[in-house]
């Protein structure tokens, strides 16, 4: 009988690959760390079995998880790929949803597009699937050969409507190989599902990355020419090296922690767990539940996927993750060391930057005897000092170890705000978890972050250092299919029996060209509220409804017991089951290394001598008291005080809190407690976010994003805000403050509801629901408010903008400080009386109703979450934290204000009716004074912008100048003096319409303050408002277009820019819901202004609409005025609004007939400099 060989289980990560050895016959488990280098693998090996460097591997079995594809999407060095997309969508990758990455960055960087070349071609279906138009093959063929002369040599294939029949896509993929392309990948086969940038997307990373990967494992296989080898896919499946594709391969090294979490919480019995690894470069937070969880699409490196990957959540701190003192405070990561030139205590000549490795060896809960390599604790220690000094100088009295102490605070308080993320976010309850621990850094950080988030159990596996490879060798071949159904109705009572067998057919048939002989399948389907874009995934068969509910009321917080379900897609999961599992338990190997029974450790301010114990030295039963160094054989692991372990009988150390969550303590702020406070405030607003995308009905709050949550002091000044809408933000005090006046003693229960553009409003469908937040002795410690864009709230057109309204009453109901609940009752009647009473009452009440209750909710949330930090820190410690954050955001801001040159700078600029909207800033006595005197007066239209739409563009304009992220709180206005001369555009008085001044004045508003600055020339400066809809249906959108350029860099194309960060909707989602059809949706090529530097290019986007009688709304700016250049740049051109070729104005109200084509083309920006020879000129 043949010997049966080693089996080699390889995770290769961005500081360390991990190598499990799996010894013939006994099982056991060896484990190796070596530095990620390219021959990583073959060395561990190596270093595994004893060989030398040059000696041959003998025959072996090897599963290998890693990051070639995720490297090389990251640093765009892929195969040069061309994407052969329909008519009319060239731009679409480089579009995207139009959304900026970086809310507050002047200088727009968005991810750059992964095709070298772009092909339209004369394919197209209808939304209801029939031919438009077939390719003209032998034409393309031509065209396509000359494509591949240029050295192309993948294709990605990308017609609209074509996901479920794939024939056009077939079409131009024969004319492609054809032509001599060797990868060709077409989007129906690989992300079968409507969505044209998703799935164009998905396309074009299989044929950007799978080449790559293929070359990968020839050079693997040519060293390693007796091994079998399989691969680890993002979706938690091995699968042979001949099958691996690029698109399954970016999370192949985490979905093996994902597996082996799964594998440990069974065995152990455990229902919650939450897997929590920390390697060198990042962290990994997952969570299982019974059975791995999936995401069907997925953004990566700024690109979407989709394709079945393990829900793995990744935030930017490891053991690399570089320390700095910044903006009086510190800071750990998102910036790491990698492996190469590392931590300081690496040793590398090149290693500058202190890191959260340095930290920990310096506080001694690293111990340097189970590191791979000696360790320099001097160096780490110099580093340190250096660090230290910045902090002293910065006004601060803290000695070394306390600036380490507080640096290891803030990395763990980041890793818990990730577990909350993946809890949370779904519904569930984190503290019923247990946290299964691994990587490199976990042990070190898991129970202070586990006390934070009051988790009282951890498991520390015995490889835990290396877990991501155990799990890689616990994993099972597996295949994924997915076929689009339509989006038939669950009430049809749809037979899906034939698509299934097919998939698993398909399925199986590749598995078994694999070896595989025992399969076992799970039938599933995506489901969908009809509507809705969100799809949720439950098992196939009886109660797909009731199924279906409980899953949406978990993810949503409510489910529609009587509303139509679609069915949007069929799946198939195949798991070989003819492999038994690989054993989890490592050699028991004593220890060389003379390792003290005592070692110094940093706790609570003071040094402590702590029992280190060999995990190898542990017997069974024994219980271990904290604190204590435990080292094993891959990780060191720290049990805090108040923390209980105990060894398992299968080798897992199941640690326990004894002691429960300490509290924060309020003491003096300083540049730890600044920074912690401020995420965990920062926090609330982001969680009252995710509850409220989870709980309105509204798809402009749960898919448009178009909401804002933040958190207040007593007095209404905004302390802290989650990354939303600009033009919320800074309104939302305003609000507070005309609440306050209303009602100067709030009591507990209490909820106000306004959107009265005289007392902080922006415009009436923005409506913002304000809840005072009292501590335990009842005395008021703050607010929480959150302001979302209603569908309809009455007024003169469907949707509550009308472009020609005149008055108030005439865009909609108002609210005006409602008090909407009183002791904790909703008053249902009052709000169904001021929506429903006016002259122009609101549509669709109960969908208002519904939102607001769901602007409740996460008023709750957050003021629960607030009462918490109140209860733990106290209520005077918590004022004094609200109190330091809006100080450090004055702070900031004067520093902005200092670099300012003295006197004043006049700028203006006019709306396209003429009216001026000027500025004068004057800095003076470390003040700046912003006076918008010359302004134009009132608006007999609805372009008026109340008070706190200037307020909001004025701190979004702080906030973008500051150019680095500070607080966007009140403080950042305490040395800014505002001047809004009563009767302007800007001030209007009571009663005077205002839809449009939130939209379009408040993007000139931040024009010219910019303009006066000499910051950047003007952007687009509209948000091109377009809506339309008749009694059965209505639709709203607005559409981007070009940034300005600013000294030393282009403006970019196709994006919104400052006051709005909205998403655009797919084409194929808005073909299929409304009847248009999207012909054109592009970057308008040449209308960003020339200069030194150019602004950016605008958008085109020209629909035909395919029924009559179908009103729409048009209100956009910058038609007959062009964004302005700077410094000798030239502005930008201006938009365009065209039916059937004649101009429209920029506000526009008509009816269209079937067959009339729109065409929207919005204004470029300005250039910036003199045109000339520099970077970005034309």
């Amino acid at each position: 009988m043949r010997e049966e060989p080693w089996e080699f289980w390889i995770d290769r990560g961005g500081t360390f690959t991990d190598c499990v050895g799996r010894a013939p016959g006994s099982g056991r488990l060896r484990a190796i760390k070596v530095l990620s280098t390219d021959d990583a693998p073959l060395r561990a090996i190596r270093g595994l079995l004893g060989l030398g460097e040059h000696e041959p591997i003998p025959r072996c079995r090897i599963r290998l998880g890693t990051t070639v594809a995720t490297n090389a999407l990251l640093e765009r060095k892929g195969a040069p790929t061309a994407l052969l997309i329909t008519r009319g969508f060239a731009d679409l990758l480089e579009i995207g949803d139009q959304a900026r990455p970086d809310l507050f960055a002047l200088a727009i960087h968005k991810p750059p597009p992964l095709p070298a070349a772009v092909l339209e071609v004369d394919a197209r279906r209808a939304a209801d699937g029939a031919v438009i138009v077939s390719p003209e093959t032998g034409a393309l063929e031509h065209v396509l050969r000359d494509i591949r002369a240029k050295g192309l040599r993948s294709a990605a294939v990308a017609v609209i409507h074509d996901h479920r029949d794939g024939g056009l896509e077939r079409e131009v993929g024969a004319a492609a190989r054809a032509a001599g392309f060797e990868e060709v990948v077409l989007s129906h086969e690989v992300a079968p599902a409507q969505g044209l940038l998703a799935r164009a997307e998905t396309a074009v990373v299989d044929a950007y990355l799978t080449p790559l990967l293929r070359a990968y494992v020839r050079g693997l296989r040519a060293r390693l020419s007796s091994a079998e080898l399989q691969l680890m896919q993002s979706s938690g499946d091995l699968c042979a090296a001949e099958r691996f594709r690029g698109r399954d391969a970016v999370l192949s090294g985490p979905a093996g922690g994902a597996v082996a979490c799964a594998a440990i919480a069974a065995r152990l019995g455990l229902s919650q767990v939450i897997g929590f690894d920390m390697g060198g470069t990042s962290t990994d937070v997952l969570r299982w539940g019974g059975e791995l969880e999936r995401s069907y699409e997925t953004r990566v490196a700024g690109v979407r996927l989709r394709t079945p990957m393990l829900a793995v959540h990744t935030i930017a701190a490891g053991g690399g993750s570089i320390c700095r003192y910044r903006d009086r405070k510190l800071s750990v990561g998102p910036d790491s060391a990698g492996a190469d030139p590392g931590p300081l205590c690496y040793g590398r000549a090149t290693a500058q930057a202190l890191t959260l490795t340095d930290v920990d060896l310096v506080l001694g809960r690293l111990h340097p005897a189970r590191f791979p390599f000696a360790l320099d604790r001097e160096r780490s220690f110099a580093g340190l000092e250096a660090l230290t000094e910045e902090v002293n100088a910065g006004g601060a009295a803290m000695s070394p170890l306390q600036v380490a102490e507080g640096l290891r605070q803030i990395a763990d308080e980041r890793m818990a705000a990730a577990i909350r993320d993946v809890t949370v976010r779904r519904g569930h309850d984190v503290r019923e978890h247990a946290l299964i621990v691994f990587g490199g850094a976990g042990g070190q950080h898991a129970c202070a972050v586990a006390r934070s988030l009051q988790l009282r159990t951890l498991v520390f596996h015995p490889l835990a250092g290396v877990l991501s490879a155990v799990g890689i060798g616990a994993a099972r071949p597996g295949w994924h299919g997915q076929a689009d159904v339509g989006g038939g109705l669950l009430e049809d009572s749809l037979d899906l029996s034939d698509m299934f067998q097919r998939l698993e057919a398909e399925g199986r048939a590749a598995l078994a060209a694999e070896g595989a002989r025992e399969v076992s399948a799970a039938r599933r389907v995506d489901l969908r509220y009809r509507g809705t874009h969100v799809a949720l995934t439950v098992p196939w068969g009886e109660g797909l409804r009731a199924a279906f509910e409980r899953a949406h009321a978990r993810e949503f917080g409510y489910a529609r017991p009587d509303h139509p379900i679609e069915v949007v897609s069929a799946r198939v999961e195949l798991v070989v089951t003819d492999e038994a599992a690989s054993g989890l338990l490592p050699e028991e190997t004593g220890s060389s290394l003379d390792i003290p029974d005592r070692s110094d450790m940093w706790f609570a301010g003071e040094w402590q001598r702590v029992p280190t114990l060999r995990r190898e030295a542990i017997a069974a039963g024994q219980v271990i008291e904290g604190p204590a160094l435990i080292l094993d054989a891959t990780a060191t692991i720290v049990l805090e005080p108040g923390f209980v372990a105990e060894l398992a009988a299968d080798g897992c150390l199941v640690a326990r809190d004894v002691a429960g969550t300490e509290p924060v303590r309020a003491g003096e702020v300083d540049p730890v407690s600044l920074e912690i406070m401020s995420a965990r405030i920062s926090g609330i607003a982001r969680h009252m976010g995710v509850v409220l995308q989870r709980t309105a009905l509204s798809t402009n709050i749960r898919e448009r994003l178009d909401f804002s949550c933040a958190v207040f002091d007593a007095e209404g000044g905004l302390v802290a805000n989650a990354p939303h809408i600009p033009v919320h933000l800074g309104a939302m005090s305003e609000s507070i403050r005309g609440v306050l006046a209303a009602h100067p003693s709030p009591q507990v229960g209490d909820v106000f509801v306004t959107n009265d553009p005289a007392a902080g409003g922006s415009h009436l469908p923005d409506i913002t629901v304000i809840a005072p937040v009292h501590d335990a002795a009842g005395a008021l410690c703050g607010f929480v408010a959150n302001r979302g864009h209603h569908a309809d709230v009455g007024g003169i057109t469907p949707g509550s903008m009308p472009p020609d309204a005149r008055t108030l009453a005439e865009e909609g109901a108002v609210f005006r400080a409602f008090p909407a609940v009183r002791g904790g009752r909703l008053d249902r009647d009052g709000v169904l009386a001021i929506l429903t009473e006016g002259t122009w009452p609101a549509r669709r009440p109960e969908e208002n109703l519904a939102d607001l209750e769901a602007q409740i909710a996460a008023n709750q949330a957050g003021a629960r979450l607030l009462r918490e930090l109140a209860a733990s820190c106290g209520s005077a410690g918590l004022a004094s934290y609200l109190r330091a954050i809006q100080d450090d955001a004055a702070a900031c801001v004067a520093e902005l204000i200092a670099r300012m040159p003295a006197g004043a700078r006049s700028f203006t600029d006019a709306l396209d009716d003429g009216t001026a909207i000027a500025v004068t800033l004057t800095t003076r006595g470390g003040r700046l004074t912003v006076d918008f005197t010359g302004t134009g007066p009132q608006s007999a239209s609805n372009l008026n912008a109340p008070r706190a739409v200037t307020v909001s563009a004025l701190l979004y304009v702080l906030r973008l100048l500051a150019g680095r992220p500070i607080p966007l709180a009140s403080g950042c206005l305490h040395a800014v003096d505002l001047v809004l001369p009563a009767g302007t555009i800007l001030s209007p008085e009571t009663g005077a319409a205002v839809a449009s001044g939130n939209v379009e004045t408040a993007q000139r508003v931040v024009d010219v303050l910019l303009g006066a600055l000499g910051a950047a020339a003007a952007s687009q400066g509209t948000m091109n408002n377009l809506s339309f809809g008749d009694a059965s249906f209505g639709y709203y959108e607005t559409i981007g277009g070009g940034s300005g350029a600013i000294a030393g860099e282009a403006g970019a194309s196709g994006v919104h820019t400052h006051m709005t960060n909205t998403r655009i909707t797919d084409p194929e989602v808005l073909e299929a819901r409304f009847p248009v059809r999207v012909h054109r949706f592009a970057l308008r090529r040449g209308s960003g202004g020339i200069g030194r530097f150019r602004g950016g290019d605008g958008l085109v986007r020209e629909l035909e609409f395919l029924r009559g009688g179908i009103e729409v709304s048009i209100v956009a700016e910058r038609r007959s005025r062009a964004p302005f250049g700077l410094a000798g740049g030239a502005a930008g051109a201006c938009g365009r609004n065209l039916l059937d070729g004649a101009e429209l104005p920029g506000r526009a109200r008509i009816t269209v007939q079937a067959g009339q084509r729109l065409t929207i083309e919005t204004p470029g920006g300005g250039g910036y400099g003199e045109p000339g020879s520099g970077p970005g000129a034309r």
